[in-house]
């Protein structure tokens, strides 16, 4: 008997306005420039509340009680129907805030034991390429959430659009997660069928892989006129699952499919009222949540997914719909390089930051040809790739100027909060090509090294060639800190301090920060 496993994203971003500079501006003559007021000049909540409400109505609330109804039907007749979703952290409160009838039926779907909820990163974010720190933050976020509003902890996680790679998969695992969904994508694949339990490469963890052909028989062609198996019905869809090989069928897809990227016209919601009732005629499928069929099925091999060979469930099944570009890679550059400001300074800043870290941003930069070109536009509320790469380079600079100007203001308070990636981390050198076993993060790492574990003539080279002076200016934005530390270099480098006698002097020098 095969398991058939059903997995639902769920998520909305918080959409950029395309006036941003005049709506900074305006703010700014008035004099109400401020974190708390950052929100209101960046995003376009007319739009954002317009498009949440008529997805809300038309799929959200509609497709899950029809869901409901139809497991409740199954249930009746001696049978079962359970399906999983996955809802970003952005989306539980754009629901709080314009319509509580999503969360209420999602409540609803959970007393009912008809929904396994999935773990994803709050914000629907791209953290796991580039902070181990924030994706894992960022996942205790989307924890919290859930289980403040429906009372479970998720132990199956998806990444953000089935991103992943082995580091994801350790990173998951590490944080308890059993299972983890991705792609099944043939050049990870080779020979191998989606349709079993794989395991992650170095851990414990499973994989379960969509199937990506039956998924996006529903996703993408279900209202495509020229489809030569249109009209797609409950009844044939369903034989085609039971005829399909193997342990487990991953089908996952966007929930917005059923109403909002498929309109009621076309009967998307009438095929979702019967799949369930169709599937339970057939006596060799079980419908399972990912948790359930995992427990039945040992795994058949491992996973291999080297970092160079990231998968995903968009467009070529790579990166290549957040990253592809010059655009996209700059503006991500960017972003990713004010993460260690904005979490000293924390607040709103921090918030607005994570908002503006949603993939759905650098998805609207994207530059294809073909079908997939056809849905980018389609989500892309811009309908140009300069319009968005704009808006977002615009909200990045004005957050970043807020930012540096609130450190500025206080700069050696926050010094004591940055903590830098490893990438940024001051490594400590005995001479040229010498490196020695010690990096700093942050003030206090470096401190605590260059009191007791740097060798004098480390501190002697790092100080003489400037090095030390370069990465409070550019690292801590510690101009002054940084001269001081210049004089103490030329000084050394005259014979005033001699190696003995320099770490006290530098350890004075920091000290006083």
């Amino acid at each position: 008997m095969v398991d058939v496993v059903f997995v639902f994203e769920v998520h909305q971003p918080f959409r950029l306005r395309r006036d941003i500079l005049r709506s900074v501006i305006s703010d700014g003559i008035r004099g109400r420039l401020s974190f708390e007021k950052l929100f209101d000049m960046l995003f376009d909540s007319r739009l954002n509340e317009e498009i949440f409400t008529r997805v809300a109505d038309k799929c959200y609330v509609r497709a899950t009680k029809i869901l409901l109804d139809s497991i409740k039907a199954v249930r009746r007749a001696g049978g079962d129907f359970r399906f999983a979703m996955s809802v970003s952290g952005v989306l539980i409160e754009q629901a709080l805030k314009w319509d509580k009838r999503v969360v209420e039926v999602i409540q609803e779907a959970v007393a009912e034991n008809a929904v396994e909820l999935v773990e994803q990163t709050y914000y629907h974010s791209l953290a796991s390429l580039f902070s181990p720190d924030e994706f894992a933050e960022q996942l205790l976020l989307h924890r919290v959430a859930v289980k403040q509003l429906f009372g479970v902890e998720p132990k199956v996680a998806e990444n953000t659009e089935f991103i992943y790679n082995n580091d994801i998969a350790h990173m998951l695992s590490r944080l308890g997660y059993t299972t983890i969904l991705t792609e099944g994508c043939e050049k990870i694949l080779g020979w191998r069928s989606p349709n079993y339990v794989y395991r992650a490469r170095g851990c414990d963890a499973r994989v379960l892989m969509r199937n990506y052909r039956l998924s996006d028989d529903i996703g993408f062609r279900f209202s495509d006129r020229s489809w030569d198996q249109y009209p797609l019905t409950a009844d044939k869809y369903a034989s085609w699952v039971a005829n399909t090989p193997g342990d487990v069928i991953l089908i996952a897809m966007d929930y917005e499919t059923f109403g909002e990227h498929h309109s009621p016209s076309t009967g998307i919601l009438e095929f979702l009222k019967w799949l369930p009732i169709e599937l339970s005629k057939h006596g060799n499928v079980n419908i399972a949540t990912p948790s359930e069929a995992v427990q039945r099925h040992e795994p058949r091999d491992f996973i291999d997914v080297p970092m160079w060979e990231t998968i995903s469930w968009a467009d070529e099944r790579d990166l290549s719909a957040w990253l592809g570009t010059s655009m996209q890679r700059t503006a991500f550059d960017i972003y990713t390089s004010l993460e260690p400001y904005v979490k000293a300074v924390g607040g709103e800043a921090l918030r607005i930051w994570r908002l503006l870290g949603a993939s759905d941003h650098l998805y609207y930069m994207a530059i294809k040809s073909g079908p997939a070109a056809d849905v980018h536009h389609y989500f892309s509320p811009y309908k140009d790739v300069f319009i968005a790469y704009t808006a977002v380079i615009e909200a990045l600079a004005i957050l970043s100027t807020m930012v540096l100007q609130e450190i500025s203001s206080k700069p050696k308070v926050y010094a004591h909060r940055i903590v830098l990636p490893c990438s940024k981390a001051f490594q400590f050198y005995l001479g040229p090509a010498m490196p020695l076993p010690y990096r700093a993060r942050s003030l206090r790492e470096l401190i605590a090294i260059a009191t007791s574990l740097a060798p004098p003539e480390s501190l002697a080279y790092h100080v003489v060639r400037g090095d030390l002076a370069k990465w409070f200016r550019e690292m801590l934005l510690l101009d002054d800190v940084a001269k001081e530390l210049e004089i103490l270099g030329a000084r050394v480098r005259e014979g005033f301090v001699n190696t003995k006698g320099l770490r006290e002097e530098l350890l004075k020098i920091l000290s006083e920060i």
